[in-house]
């Protein structure tokens, strides 16, 4: 086990309107807890994971902890760092990583939405450089940043375009991989591991934090941030799902082929292709994960791709209670009770059944949030939990809610306690391949 850092030995972050990040000489790193700040314990501290981003948010003053007054304090000035208002600065992890807070900030005077990033505590240690407050959930090493070598992807891409010249699939995931750096898409064209299968180009959820749809008046109006990704506009057939698909089966390591990306809707509206799918796959071979990753809103889909052969499902949920789930996600023609009847379905149905759980401190660690989650993971034997770090203004976020979130118990015992209470219970942050 490595030498924990002392919560004392670091400082606190701003940043000056050019951009430097500097460090206050005495005062305290301070995370943020929903809107709360407090001082980081000493095992939540880790060193800054490498492949993390830093950001500097404009309007956001960064609150620190004053040693002589004992209390939190707004920085508002710092020696050598200008006239102009400092902000706050946040980390953005890699994949693989929980956080445990939030950034120390207040948002009084931001009258903006924050782009769709997981913002997370940092600070900075003179022994260690930049710490933030977050553990590794996942100990796959096959999303990191080193393996996906862009010259090996475009001379992917530019291979199977000439081998498929007319897959429509294979051309949108070409855009997915080499614009939008979709890790996902760039295994398909480098031949390994999770493999991605976008379907569907509508939705029956409206989610706040979509990567791939935000309504143009919110977007115009400061509500919402603009999205990230361009959503696929047309459904594959299954001949260019297969084309992508059994290739992929057959070289790659540890294959997935998973359904419901960053750049679609859900999928579960294309079920029926989905299961013409899984159904011609398992014609020709028994190799490869077959996963659909959904908001689960439709349980006889689910029951018909679990017939169909399909291997795990992936169900998407903030909340294991209705009251935080509806504001989120802003279901169109389903309720959340459906979800509930989907997971239990996915079982009946032998699905690997795992959740992907959009965390968020102060709020998934909260007692009734905590107390809903371990009865539901009990109720419906889960198999796995992805600790996914929500993507989302953090503001905005809080804003969705008209109650109050009490007692959080903080995300690192959130997770202790799922692992003392379920010890079979997988918890990570990818997709597993099942063999």
């Amino acid at each position: 086990m490595s030498k924990l850092i002392n919560p004392d030995s670091v400082y606190a972050l701003v940043a000056n309107n050019k951009g430097e990040i500097l460090d206050h000489p005495t005062w305290k790193m301070l995370g943020a807890s929903g809107l709360e700040s407090r001082r980081p314990e000493a095992r939540e501290l880790i060193p800054l994971p490498e492949a993390s981003r830093l950001f500097f948010l404009p309007d956001c003053p960064a609150l620190g902890f004053d040693p002589e007054s004992r209390k939190n304090r707004p920085i508002n000035r710092l020696e050598g760092a200008g006239n102009t208002p400092l902000k706050g600065v946040a980390a953005f992890l890699p994949p693989a990583y929980s956080r445990f807070l939030l950034p120390a900030v207040t948002y009084n005077k931001k009258a903006y939405t924050l782009p769709l990033w997981a913002y997370a505590a940092v600070g900075w240690s003179d022994e260690v450089g930049y710490v933030t407050c977050a553990c590794r959930i996942d100990k796959n090493r096959q999303w990191e940043a080193e393996f996906f070598d862009d010259v090996e992807v475009v001379a992917g891409v530019d291979e199977q375009l000439a081998l498929y010249p007319d897959n429509r699939l294979i051309n949108h995931l070409s855009r997915c991989a080499v614009d939008y750096h979709c890790f996902a898409a760039k295994n398909f064209f480098l031949g390994r591991w999770e493999c991605p299968l976008p379907v569907s180009p509508t939705c029956n959820a409206n989610c706040i934090g979509c990567l791939s749809f935000q309504e143009e008046e919110a977007v115009k109006t400061g509500e919402s941030c603009p999205a990230s990704h361009e959503r696929i506009d047309f459904v594959p057939s299954v001949q260019e799902l297969l084309e992508v698909a059994l290739p992929h089966i057959e070289v790659a390591e540890n294959p997935v082929l998973s359904f419901g990306q960053g750049c679609e809707g859900d999928p579960i509206l294309q079920a029926g292709r989905i299961c013409e799918f899984a159904r011609a796959v398992r014609r020709v071979t028994t190799r490869g994960t077959l996963n659909v990753n959904t908001n689960a809103s439709l349980p006889d889909k689910v029951t018909a791709m679990a017939q169909a052969g399909m291997d795990s499902i992936r169900v998407s949920l903030n909340s294991a209670r209705e009251r935080t789930y509806l504001p989120y996600y802003r279901p169109r023609n389903y309720t959340f009770a459906k979800v509930m009847e989907s997971l239990e379905r996915a079982k009946k149905g032998g699905l690997h059944l795992a959740l992907n759980l959009l965390v968020m401190p102060g709020v998934t660690d909260s007692e009734d949030e905590v107390n809903a989650l371990l009865q539901l993971v009990d109720k419906y034997k889960i198999n796995q939990i992805q600790m996914r770090n929500l993507c989302i203004d953090p503001r905005q976020y809080f804003d969705l809610f008209q109650h109050k979130f009490s007692n959080p118990i903080g995300i690192i015992n959130l997770i202790d306690r799922l692992r003392r209470e379920f010890p079979k219970l997988k918890l990570g942050y990818f997709n597993r391949y099942l063999g």
